[in-house]
């Protein structure tokens, strides 16, 4: 095998779920830009109370979808079941992450960690600073996410000018950014635990580990083991979505057939392959060997390559943009005529466009300055600037998170939405004009 094919082989993988990432990343700026406008139109009204119905799967006097006795609403489901689908997604790909990707090396994984260390704490400092001592202060985590699908939307268009490293380094400090993401929902987000339902959780959680070990590929599996253990979180107190983590970590990794036993196999069953070019009605023979070619197929794919494949269109071209729809609906207005701005709006713009930017940047420049880690092929100064701000795109996870620390306070929760609504935009044009003249002119060789 040839070093181009090696590395064709290796870039594969990543260049698949960046395309699904980049056609993401436009659905929802059209969604979230759809939201806004419906919400300040004379639609407002239906459009507020559209998420206030209730959902409910019921089962006798059983009902699956309840929190604390009570139904959940249209909201609820999107952000505690759809979203706990998005973040078992997440979850899947930080795996892969680890286990194969940038951050499998220490030496690889080295500048994104500390980027992205970098890009989460000087947000929430500088949010702090400002908020201390008012109730705002509670969205301290809003500006600490970066939000991969936008980012990487922008990115793409600039096209074939952004050398692979950029968009690799993106992800690599994005997906570090989710998993700070997720141990802030699981630490400070999470109400009183109900430690029966957290033992019912636990329980199930070690049938899960057990199905890893002895390697049991199927999905319905996991699926049915994942909402029992969604379902506990709910109940518990723990927040629901950090099921879907979860249950992602206890996913296979390993493929029950080897790609090279596969190879043989495939070669032996197509040279054995019945002939009978007379007939348009396939043998007995022929559909044997055809359903036993279509079985080793499936088991040469892993359990989490496949469900991550599986899972990409859903979160992607549903979960993501009904979410955005949902959230992203700012009242731009105050009863007053003026605009709905106050001290997290400030805050979270600050936090997104100067802290993600100062953090990442002066955190890779130590990085590097230390020789922790080597500055990436195609990588400059210049056009990391341009990538440090698109850091600053920060909508999903803040936007999630910006509901969980106001989720009481509808004045406060429009105006940090308002913060995260305006920082992204704001973090993106920037990114987008820095990179516009710091990226080469002509299309790069991958």
């Amino acid at each position: 095998m040839t070093e181009e094919t090696k590395k064709q082989l290796l870039h594969f993988p990543f260049m698949h779920i960046l395309r699904f990432h980049v056609n993401g990343g436009m659905l929802l700026m059209v969604t979230a830009l759809a939201a806004i406008f419906i919400a300040n139109s004379p639609w407002s009204e239906a459009y507020q109370n559209l998420w206030t119905h209730e959902i409910r799967l019921q089962i006798g006097d059983f009902n699956l979808f309840n929190h604390g006795g009570h139904p959940l609403t249209l909201m609820g489901f999107i952000n505690d079941v759809l979203m706990a689908v998005f973040f078992f997604a997440v979850g899947l790909e930080i795996k892969r992450e680890i286990l194969v990707g940038e951050l499998s090396s220490f030496k690889q994984a080295m500048l994104p960690i500390i980027a992205a260390c970098g890009g989460m704490i000087m947000p929430v400092v500088i949010y702090y600073l400002i908020t201390r001592d008012t109730p705002a202060v509670d969205g301290l985590a809003i500006p600490m996410a970066t939000d991969i699908a936008f980012s990487l939307g922008v990115l793409s268009l600039f096209g074939k000018r952004v050398p692979l490293s950029l968009k690799i380094f993106l992800t690599a400090f994005a997906v570090v950014d989710d998993i700070g993401g997720i141990l802030v929902i699981a630490l400070f987000y999470s109400s009183h635990c109900d430690v029966n339902y957290l033992m019912y959780a636990l329980l199930i959680l070690g049938i899960l580990l057990i199905g890893n070990q002895m390697r049991v590929s199927s999905s319905s599996f996991y699926l049915v083991l994942g909402i029992g253990i969604w379902y506990c979180f709910m109940q518990s107190g723990v927040h629901a979505t950090i099921a879907g983590v979860i249950v992602a970590f206890t996913v296979p990794a390993r493929p029950k057939l080897r790609i090279g036993k596969y190879i043989n196999r495939m070669h032996d069953l197509i040279v054995d392959f019945p002939p009978e070019p007379e007939k348009i009605i396939l043998g007995k023979e022929q559909i044997c060997a055809l359903k036993t070619i279509e079985a080793d197929t499936r088991q040469v794919v892993s359990p989490l390559q496949f469900m991550e494949d599986a899972l990409h269109w859903m979160v992607n071209y549903l979960i993501m943009p009904l979410f955005a729809f949902a959230n992203a609906g700012v009242v731009l207005t105050a009863s007053h005529g003026g605009l709905e701005l106050g001290l997290p709006t400030f805050a979270i713009i600050l936090g997104l466009v100067v802290g993600k930017f100062v953090g990442i940047y002066l955190f890779s420049w130590g990085t590097l300055k230390l020789k922790l880690a080597d500055m990436p092929n195609g990588m400059t100064w210049k056009n990391l600037s341009g990538i440090c701000l698109l850091g600053g795109i920060g909508f999903t996870v803040s936007l999630f998170i910006a509901n969980l620390s106001f989720g009481e306070e509808p004045h406060l929760l429009n105006q940090a939405k308002m913060g995260v609504v305006a920082g992204t935009v704001l973090a993106g044009i920037l990114g987008y004009i820095v990179l516009h003249f710091t990226l080469p002119k002509k299309a790069v060789e991958e």
